[in-house]
């Protein structure tokens, strides 16, 4: 649904020319929403090589390999077909898919899903298909690689299937495995003329890998699919390099049926005519004894190494090049690596996962969450690229970023990365949103977090002054002012980084929340990786966007004031005066340039601080608290006195940094629980009967706060961080209680496995499908391994440098 339900004219005018005119995508498209498609299971690939997701019926569904652009085609020639042979005969041959589709005809479709089952726990997935009639049962194993602080393999374009055969007979059987695919991705570039197949096998320290590679020959971004299986003792792999997978696939069908084989012509394929569509596939196959097991391993690889967003002005060269290459060339080394390593992967995995499965006292719903949340790392859009290699400091900085001098070794050496507020917003690295969603990265991969900010720090020491209209107002302000933090890095259809603020809705210079959270995720990244360089490349950044935000103190009380509009990430909320959410930030960031003083021995810039929250601490409490919780924001108005599901954000990052009690205690104990046990009274419990989570806003009367479209929204990632920030406190069971309820709504009453989506309302209304935000779950793993004694040591004060 739409998030701005009275939008103005003036977006529709832009709407029509963006689309309609020029041809390209919305940043935001309020008109068409992507359908959801309650299809979705566990996407394959690495960080920032592009996804494929396969549904949990086992098809190829949802395709992201051009940076931040979807694709929601079902590819049907994508898939796995079993043959059972015995005793030289073939007895069963099964398409493993339940579709009947109009193509193929010559294949046996209509597999029945009673006997399949699908179970998922990123970033592997498990499928199970008790073959009816045959005493057989064979289960398909999926990896990706993705795996915390490693930098090289998660960055990998690759899938592996292992397939498990047990052999339930009393007889041997040959089995084989054969994995179809479309030369293309469903779209029309696939008839677009001029692609073509070819075999190949790679040979590396004893190990030998054999498939098809099928290469895409776009003017644009290229690319090359490879599919392919391990050959070793008592497994054969077979191939097809070329079929049509328009027509009727009786070659392919009855090849395999001959003998569970496929012919293995030598030689490429002729190259496509224009309307044409070429597939190919390969086939493992090894004997499984009498009442025995057997393992056939198969692997998809995609090889797009450079790469161009819409605005074509930049080559960008993605993170696994550095391993492997920019040639294009790289598909049989990468299906070899992931075809040897994968069991590598999987021991790193379950040692990461182990700790949290088997801790008895953690529900199994949140088990799931945790780490089922973490697809959209990789399907979020999601893009790591390397640094040129002639690129200099200079190129980097801009005029203002020179005092950022760990700035080129940390992006030359971990690359820059971005992801999409969402998968139907395509903003990259959405600020305001990433603050929530930054625990999963600064907790699993802290580079990519520090990296982020690096890139986010040199956009804010400079300038845009191109003018901009305004979407929402009318207005018109140049794109980006100095010492202000972006809203986001760009959009994929233009150039990200070059050019920023994708965001057309409002002029986000005027928002209290983004310079804040800047300051915020500063000293929780230092707080938890112990990075001093880091800290003191972002201590100037850091003034610097702080000075900014101090205009917003328009009555010198300590505590910023919001604008009378909706000047934060409830960017459809109006919020005027002193507000809880806004003012409990400021109030935290303030507390963490004291701390980040302290540790740098800035006494000074301590002392200035320190006197600033001291005045703010008083303003607040007398402005907002009314003796339950802290009021939405000091207008007076009708709503003021809303109880806000994030009021205690501030508090949230505070916990999260061992900054929430002593001499750095902001916000008093009592009220933080007083405030967080009314929440969960009022909008968890007088919400749905208590199981859809936090509503946003809710009437001191138990009553939604229906003033803005947000205001009557769940937010997922809120609710998780809210979820969070009660653990912290000791609502251990009203966190997880609160917490739960948005994974039954999500994940089970309204199926939308792996596309989480930023909000739902109580009546099955959703907006915004596969979201950043929900990440912020990590947060909630944080605060219990924090409770539990395993927070990171204080890290260490540090002289500060002339």
């Amino acid at each position: 649904l739409l998030s701005y339900l009275s939008f103005p004219c003036s977006y529709f005018r832009w709407w029509y020319k963006k689309t309609r005119i020029e041809k390209k995508s919305a940043f935001i498209d309020l008109l068409c929403a992507v359908p959801l498609q309650q299809i979705y299971g566990c996407p394959l690939g690495g960080i920032g090589g592009g996804t494929i997701t396969r549904g949990w019926r086992g098809e190829f569904c949802r395709w992201q390999l051009n940076p931040g652009i979807y694709h929601y085609e079902t590819v049907i020639a994508d898939q796995f077909t079993v043959c059972l042979r015995c005793k030289g005969q073939t007895v069963y041959q099964q398409v493993l898919s339940v579709e009947r589709p109009s193509t193929l005809q010559s294949w046996n479709w209509g597999y029945c899903g009673n006997y399949a089952f699908y179970h998922a726990l990123y970033p592997r997935a498990w499928m199970v298909y008790e073959l009816p009639g045959q005493n057989v049962v064979l289960t398909c194993r999926q990896v990706s690689p993705v795996i915390p602080h490693d930098y090289k393999d998660s960055s990998l374009p690759v899938g592996v299937f292992i397939w498990e055969v047990e052999n339930g007979r009393d007889e041997d059987v040959e089995v084989s495995i054969m994995f179809s695919l479309q030369n293309g991705i469903g779209t029309k570039e696939d008839r677009s003329g001029g692609h073509w197949n070819e075999p190949f096998t790679f040979k590396k320290e004893g190990e030998r890998v054999s498939g098809v590679l099928l290469h895409h020959c776009t003017r644009v971004n290229p690319f090359t699919l490879a599919i392919s299986a391990r050959e070793k003792a008592g497994t054969g792999v077979t191939h097809l390099t070329a079929f049509n997978p328009m027509g009727s696939g009786r070659e392919v069908w009855q090849d395999l049926l001959h003998d569970g084989k496929l012919d293995s012509p030598a030689g490429k394929s002729s190259p496509t005519e224009k309307g044409e569509v070429t597939g190919a596939a390969v086939c493992a196959s090894c004997r499984v004894p009498a009442q025995g097991h057997g393992t056939l391993e198969l692997a998809l690889a995609w090889d797009m190494p450079r790469v161009h967003f819409g605005s074509k002005e930049k080559l960008h060269l993605r993170r696994y090049t550095r391993f492997f290459g920019s040639g294009g060339d790289a598909a049989p080394a990468l299906s070899h690596h992931a075809l040897t390593h994968y069991e590598e992967w999987e021991r790193k995995i379950e040692a990461w996962q182990k700790p949290v499965l088997e801790n008895s006292q953690l529900p199994s719903w949140y088990k799931s969450a945790l780490f089922n949340e973490l697809y959209f790392v990789t399907d979020g859009g999601t893009i790591w690229v390397e640094l040129p290699p002639d690129c200099c400091a200079e190129d980097l900085q801009g005029p203002g970023g020179a005092s950022l001098s760990h700035l080129l070794p940390v992006l030359r050496e971990y690359g820059r990365f971005a992801y999409l507020e969402g998968q139907e917003y395509r903003m990259y690295n959405t600020y305001d949103v990433h603050f929530y969603a930054s625990f999963a990265l600064v907790m699993l991969w802290p580079k990519l977090q520090i990296s982020l900010q690096y890139d986010i720090a040199v956009t804010v020491v400079n300038e845009d002054v191109e003018p901009r209209q305004y979407l929402m107002c009318g207005q018109t302000a140049q794109v980006k002012l100095k010492n202000v933090v972006p809203h986001d890095v760009g959009d994929p259809g233009d150039e990200p980084w070059r050019r920023v603020n994708a965001y057309l809705m409002h002029d986000t210079a005027d928002w209290k929340d983004l310079n804040l959270k800047f300051v915020l995720q500063v000293y929780r990244d230092y707080y938890l990786t112990h990075d001093t360089l880091y800290l003191r490349d972002m201590w100037p950044i850091c003034q610097a966007v702080m000075e900014s935000e101090l205009k917003f103190d328009t009555d010198n009380d300590g505590l910023i004031e919001n604008g009378g509009f909706a000047d934060q990430t409830y960017d459809a909320w109006v919020v005027n005066g002193a507000s809880a959410y806004c003012g409990g930030l400021w109030l935290a960031a303030v507390c963490m340039m004291c701390k980040m003083a302290e540790v740098l021995g800035d006494t000074k810039t301590q002392q200035k601080y320190t006197d600033i929250l001291s005045k703010g601490k008083e303003a607040f409490e007398r402005m907002l608290w009314n003796g339950k919780y802290y009021n939405y924001d000091s207008s007076g108005s009708d709503t003021s006195s809303s109880i806000m599901s994030d009021q205690c954000a501030g508090q949230w990052f505070l916990g999260a940094c061992g900054l929430d009690q002593g001499e750095f205690e902001v916000f008093p104990k009592s009220h933080v629980v007083s405030a967080l046990k009314t929440i969960f009274e009022k909008n968890v419990m007088g919400f749905a009967g208590g199981t859809m989570g936090a509503v946003n806003g809710m009437r001191p009367d138990g009553v939604p706060d229906t003033s803005s479209v947000q205001s009557d929204e769940v937010w997922i990632g809120v609710v998780y961080a809210l979820a969070a920030t009660m653990i912290q406190e000791g609502l251990v069971e009203e966190g997880f209680r609160t917490a739960e309820g948005c994974y039954r709504t999500v994940w089970e009453r309204l199926g939308m496995a792996f596309q989480t989506p930023e909000a739902y309302r109580e009546k099955k209304v959703y907006r915004s499908l596969a979201y950043m935000r929900p990440l912020s779950i990590w947060s909630m793993q944080l605060a219990l391994e924090r409770r539990a004694g395993r927070a990171p040591a204080q890290p260490p004060q540090l002289p500060i440098q002339p």
